[in-house]
């Protein structure tokens, strides 16, 4: 069989094309989680302004509880440390809640 791609290159490393091609993966990765906290603080400002229009607190704290249980039920359902989890959405709610006050 005549392969002519990059890995039958006498000089190329497939163990470093395929290091290349796993961080290309990671940096699209990455590019999509900062686009839906993008979008999730864009929810948030917006459930902020409802919050003003009906004089409602910044902070629920049920809410905030709930934010946490989904967090963990899904880093368990996808087989990721849910305290990590928890520690990022943790600071996802801070994130929301400081730009909740700054805009009041």
């Amino acid at each position: 069989m005549d392969r002519t791609d990059e890995t039958d290159d006498p000089g190329s490393d497939p163990a470093e094309m395929d290091l290349t091609e796993l961080r290309a993966e990671i940096s699209g990765i990455d590019r999509e989680l900062v686009e839906l906290i993008a979008r999730r603080t864009y929810v948030a400002d917006t459930i902020a302004a409802v919050k003003a229009d009906r004089g409602l607190p910044t902070t629920d704290e049920q809410q905030e509880q709930r934010v946490m249980d989904r967090a963990g039920e899904n880093a368990e359902r996808f087989d990721v440390d849910a305290n990590l989890v928890k520690a990022i959405f943790r600071l996802l709610i801070e994130l929301n809640k400081v730009e909740q006050r700054e805009s009041r």
